[in-house]
């Protein structure tokens, strides 16, 4: 049996994994799964030898909470729910206030304990030795709230080193506490001198307080805590706004009668009446009627799929136009849309967090810094050293390794990297995104609204003989004007940018599975598939068909246009690539990626895009739980996944790839599955954030590197290592100059990354018309041109075009008629001279060419 747990108190990746060895310890469990950011855990057990009680039983033990997770159900009303009392929107919460009091009192602090060595001024009765003793009560008095409202790392960090497990929270709670203790000790002894007369012994202690530093870890610390907070429970959003796709109501016929009932009340059998711009209650079978219906949500697919009796129609997709009647077969939790939203919660379970490298460490360097300091105690003593020197010793130990440079290490840098990537539209969800993304060996990416453009246009208009372009495309475009269908209204957007006048069409007429008809100047029109035109007895002509059956090998859909007997021509209508998709590819494979697409879509479709960018390997005609298993297929082979996607039908592939990017234009549903968000939507930004990530944990390597070596050289010297030889004790302003360097150098490097450029590595070199460039790839060469064309006026303009540049051995060109661009890559080195001579020969002119290679 497989069971989904909340599990409450885990702060970092070290939590997770004990978490995890507690449940493994029990018997008859046989695979667990923690999630840290979820607060989440998947027990795979056996009925028959454990229970949730011992599960919760073993967790508990291990010093966190566990419950056994509320069901999703399958219904809206249980997403409502279960969203408004996530525990992470409570916890993000509760964060932010501790955050914001923490630095309230902090501010104040700094001021107090830092003012005298900046020569700021302080009230009078903080100055002077004489005041020693309120000077450190104040400080002392302002980082006791701060300690309060931080209290969780001390009852988490004591815990996990009582039961000899100790995390980052050990690492805080002990060099915060060693700090504050060691500022009374220092309270104690002004108190002593003053009382003593001795002058010089408040001096020693005067500015040998730690209470800032006590302060300022417990902030610094709660800054990347709350950032962490934010970004948990973000799949339990998902998986709500995926249920409310779902509609809360069905029209179902019983006994010859309509009924509006509760979608939850609906059972295999009924027959369910859907009426346009509605949604499919539940998955079903057409019994009656012709409706288009928007698969999108499911498929991927832009265009919208044709429905007759007999037709299998999924809950949550759409009926974009016309009436159907069909037959419920499955219901609730058996529904497709119901399958996503379970993989979308099994793989978000399953995606292990990513043990970051300080705390990793901190089960060895805790209790070593604890055994150095009480060793170098027990050792002063035993050499016959007072009491209070020997404790100055043990206790300088742990304030010099107090973990504030490296409690500074991974945060900063991720603050930094993210801020940076925001700053370039690229989003980072949570730290462990920009940690991962470094390690990615395979981006998978969706085809529809994710390489290509998302939505169907015009790519071709091929008038018969003695019929032109504009006129056809008038006759076109009245007659797909009163339809709802995308490829229609792709058509008349066509003749609209074109400011082509269309006729007044009437006797609109839909014909299922072939086309549509109308009546323009008392003729009948005609636009639809080759199975329309057969039955109406008119012959396409070999040229012609020809054209069509070049076009959708191509993976565009052809229209044939058709005006009383006679074929005005044929209009092609396709989702196209986006601009910047085969420069994205090239990038990606340049950082050494295996890229792959991966569709919903046909593979002759998919093929002829992958093609067009760059792509070697296509897997075609999967649906969700296709894509998920692709992913999860390559992540089985040892390699780290990036999946890149803007559709519902995406969420499960996104949620269980390792990296789960996004783009900003597409779905809630997908944005908040992922782990990454292009808000530019751009497929160039993937490799931007990849080379991000490897610029970012470069960047925490080195801060950790150098937070680490800082405590290698200061804990000798705490220890007093160097006073019996050299006189050499650790000098408390020393000690405090250190700690702050060390902060600084970590933040310092930080910083770097805001002039992180993401081209700087991968520089593109623009030439000249006339100079040529290639590189060797995969045995071959490789070329990439982008020409400025003037001239073209229609879609047969721009065929033209590439149709010449195609010619061309060894190359392959896409032109955009929109912007008058033509992109030209190939594995061939052609040069600029070339590109232009082919398309003056072909009727047009050449503004620029601009070749580039890599």
């Amino acid at each position: 049996m497989k069971e989904k747990y909340t599990v409450t108190g885990m702060t970092c990746s070290a939590c997770s994994a004990h978490v995890e060895k507690a449940t493994r310890k029990v018997s008859g469990v046989r695979d667990v799964s923690v999630n840290l950011l979820q607060n989440s855990m998947t027990v795979d057990y056996d009925e028959t030898e454990a229970s949730p009680d011992t599960i919760i039983k073993a967790v508990t033990g291990a010093g966190y909470g566990a419950a056994v997770a509320g069901k999703t159900g399958g219904q809206a009303s249980a997403a409502q729910a279960s969203r408004t009392k996530d525990p992470a929107v409570q916890e993000a919460r509760n964060m932010k206030n501790r955050l914001i009091w923490s630095i309230v009192f902090l501010v104040p602090l700094m001021y107090v304990a830092m003012g005298p060595m900046a020569g700021l001024p302080l009230p009078a009765f903080l100055t002077g030795l004489e005041n020693g003793v309120t000077f450190g009560m104040v400080q002392l008095l302002l980082t006791l709230p701060i300690m309060y409202l931080n209290r969780r790392y001390y009852e988490k960090g004591f815990k996990s080193l009582a039961k000899g497990a100790p995390t980052m929270d050990a690492l805080i709670a002990i060099g915060s506490s060693a700090a504050v203790i060691y500022g009374i000790y220092g309270i104690i002894q002004m108190g002593r001198g003053l009382a003593m007369q001795d002058f010089a012994l408040v001096h020693q202690y005067h500015m040998d307080m730690y209470f800032e530093s006590a302060g300022t870890i417990l902030t610094l610390i709660t800054v990347g805590k709350y950032l962490e907070s934010r970004s948990k429970g973000k799949t339990s959003e998902a998986i709500g706004r995926l249920m409310d796709l779902t509609p809360k109501t069905a029209v179902v016929e019983r006994n010859g009668e309509e009924q509006e009932i509760s979608v939850a009340e609906v059972v295999p059998g009924d027959i369910l009446i859907v009426k346009p711009g509605s949604r499919i209650p539940v998955d079903g079978v057409v019994t009656e009627g012709f409706a288009a219906v928007d698969e999108s949500a499911i498929t991927g697919e832009s265009i919208p799929s044709e429905k007759t009796p007999g037709s299998p129609v999924t809950g949550a997709t759409v009926n974009t136009s016309g009436f159907m009647k069909i037959r419920a077969t499955r219901v609730g939790e058996d529904t497709t849309i119901a399958q996503i939203i379970r993989l979308v919660e099994e793989a978000g379970a399953s995606k292990a967090p990513i043990a970051r490298l300080a705390d990793r460490v901190s089960a060895v360097f805790v209790p070593v810094v604890i055994a150095i300091a009480v060793i170098a105690t027990v050792v002063w003593l035993i050499l016959g050293y007072p009491v209070n020197f020997a404790l100055s010793i043990g206790i300088a130990v742990l304030v010099i390794s107090c973990p504030c440079a490296l409690g500074l290490a991974t945060p900063t840098a991720i603050m930094v990297g993210t801020g940076k990537g925001a700053e370039m539209g690229i989003l980072f969800r949570n730290a462990e995104s920009i940690e991962t993304a470094h390690t990615v060996g395979a981006a998978i990416l969706d085809k529809t609204g994710t390489v290509t453009q998302g939505k169907p246009s015009v790519t071709g208009v091929y008038p018969a003989t003695g019929t032109s372009e504009e006129e056809l495309l008038s006759l076109a475009a009245a007659a797909e004007k009163p339809s709802e269908h995308p490829l229609g209204n792709a058509i008349v957007e066509k003749a609209a940018a074109m400011n082509i006048t269309l006729l007044p069409a009437s006797g609109f007429e839909q014909v299922p599975g072939r086309g549509i008809r109308v009546i323009i100047r008392n003729e009948t029109v005609m636009a639809g598939n080759a199975k329309m035109l057969a039955e109406a007895g008119i012959a396409a002509g070999a040229e012609l068909e020809k054209l069509a059956r070049d076009a959708a090998a191509q993976g565009q859909t052809p229209l044939y246009i058709a005006w009383g007997n006679s074929l005005l021509g044929i209009v092609t209508v396709a989702d196209t690539v986006k601009s910047d998709s085969p420069e994205a590819v090239r990038e990606l494979r340049d950082l050494g990626l295996d890229v792959i697409l991966l569709t919903g879509d046909n593979e002759a479709t998919a093929r002829a895009i992958a093609g067009q960018v760059g792509i070697d390997t296509v897997i075609a005609g999967v649906l969700p739980q296709g894509k998920e298993q692709e992913v999860r297929k390559q992540q089985e082979s040892g390699t780290k996944v990036a999946m890149v996607g803007d559709g519902i039908n995406d969420a499960p592939a996104l949620a269980r790839a390792d990296v789960g990017i996004a783009l900003g234009a597409g779905t809630d549903i997908a944005i908040e599955s992922a782990d990454i968000v292009l808000m530019k939507s751009s497929l160039r930004d993937v490799a931007a954030a990849i080379k991000l990530s490897r610029a970012t944990i470069r960047n925490i390597k080195q801060n950790l590197f150098w937070a680490f070596f800082y405590n290698i050289l200061g804990i000798p010297l705490a220890a007093g290592v160097f006073y019996s030889i050299l006189g050499w004790k650790l000098n408390p302003m020393f000690a405090a100059a250190a700690m702050s360097l060390s902060s600084v150098f970590v933040v310092t490097n930080a910083l770097r990354l805001r002039f992180f450029n993401p081209e700087k590595k991968y520089p593109g070199k623009q030439n000249k018309p006339g100079s040529t460039i290639s590189t060797k790839t995969n045995g071959g060469t490789e070329m990439k041109a982008t020409m400025k064309i003037s001239g073209m006026s229609c879609g047969h303009c721009k065929n033209r075009v590439e149709q010449a540049l195609n010619g061309i051995p060894g190359i392959q060109a896409s032109v955009d008629l929109d912007s008058g661009t033509a992109s030209v890559t190939g594995t061939a080195a052609v040069d600029a001279d070339t590109l232009t001579k082919t398309v003056t020969d072909a009727g047009y002119t050449v503004e620029s060419v601009d070749i580039s290679g890599s």
